[in-house]
């Protein structure tokens, strides 16, 4: 199932008005302006790493839009900033995907993780899509309430003892 590309206008709880649309070619330097306000924990946290910048190779490939698999979100408050940004990937068989999230550092605790994640949710769904699930490191603990708030359930992560594993079982549509 093709997303229309058309931006879907969000309202977090707090009533923060936000668009988000899928992240197209043209959006490269945006996103990539975006990476840059991301906080160095939160880059850690989101790619598992202890990246400093993320690589044009990493924005391309959350842009291009090749791969059916792999839908990657852009979110925008009604002035046009973009705050933060949100990927669903799905696996061959269609039945599992990931998410990951990463939201401006200035922008954390006005519930745009959290709209984000439901939207996520709602579109692994659309897709037929039995579970979402993704990989946290354990010291990432607001992103993993934020999940456990959203119906997700928290289990070790065999071999290795720093990262959990998060999962949510989906309501076909």
């Amino acid at each position: 199932m093709t997303f229309n590309a058309k931006p879907v206008q969000l309202t977090t709880r707090s009533g923060l008005e936000l668009q988000v649309r899928l992240a197209t070619p043209e959006d490269a330097s945006t996103l990539t302006d975006l990476f840059r306000s991301i906080t160095q924990e939160d880059l850690r946290f989101r790619f598992l790493t202890g990246l400093n910048a993320i690589g044009a190779d990493q924005i391309k490939a959350m842009t291009s839009g090749d791969d059916s698999n792999t839908e990657n979100y852009l979110v925008f408050l009604a002035n046009g900033t973009v705050v933060a940004t949100g990927m669903l990937v799905c696996d061959a068989t269609g039945k599992r995907g990931e998410v990951a999230i990463s939201v401006h550092g200035e922008h954390h605790d006005e519930g745009i993780g959290w709209t984000l994640l439901a939207f996520l949710a709602d579109r692994a769904t659309a897709r037929g899509l039995s579970v979402i699930e993704s990989i946290e490191n354990r010291g990432n603990r607001a992103a993993i309430q934020v999940e456990r708030d959203s119906g997700f359930v928290v289990e070790p992560l065999p071999g290795d003892a720093t990262l959990v594993l998060v999962r949510k079982t989906l309501t076909p549509a």
